[in-house]
């Protein structure tokens, strides 16, 4: 397992290999759908975001509330391919790059390759295990939205593996 800091400098997320397993440490950000609609419409209003894209990796999760003692209960990975509308457009204007689970659409992989980003693949069904790598979270956004809100998580040693990387290499092909 390689432990890497976030965020990663361009030479860093152009040196890992699809396949790679990672312990990710630094801040991220949990939007999911609804989120990125509203993330969307405020890009189409011409007005300014919540989180500064070229700072971010957004992990697609909601995270459960937090049980006494804990910065945040369980926090499992979404199905990305739901994000596959948004990702390339936020991926252009300096995302950092994508946590989650499952595949991503071949103009998302395009996005990424063009951008030099990478998609990490976080565990399905391993949302304790997630849960506790997070060490502080707040809310962010869109409180509204409960548990698909925008929240930032300071995370310690989260793993995850290189699912798509910079190249266009993908653990889910054969």
């Amino acid at each position: 397992m390689k432990r890497l800091t976030l965020p990663l400098s361009e030479e860093e997320a152009r040196a890992l290999r699809a396949g790679d397993g990672v312990l990710l440490s630094g801040v991220i950000y949990t939007a999911r759908d609804c989120a990125h609609k509203r993330l969307v419409a405020l890009l189409d209003e011409g007005k300014p975001l919540p989180v500064d894209l070229k700072e971010t990796y957004i992990y697609y999760a909601g995270p459960c509330p937090a049980p006494a003692g804990k910065a945040c209960g369980s926090c499992g990975p979404t199905t990305s391919a739901r994000m596959n509308a948004f990702a390339p457009r936020l991926l252009d204007l300096g995302l950092r790059g994508m946590i989650g689970k499952g595949e991503m659409s071949a103009e998302t992989v395009r996005a990424l390759v063009r951008n030099g980003k990478v998609y990490f693949a976080a565990i399905g069904g391993a949302g304790a295990q997630y849960g506790n790598a997070v060490k502080k979270m707040e809310l962010v956004a869109f409180p509204d939205l409960l548990s698909e809100a925008i929240y930032r998580m300071e995370v310690e040693d989260f793993p995850a593996v290189v699912a798509v990387d910079a190249r266009g290499r993908s653990v889910y092909e054969r």
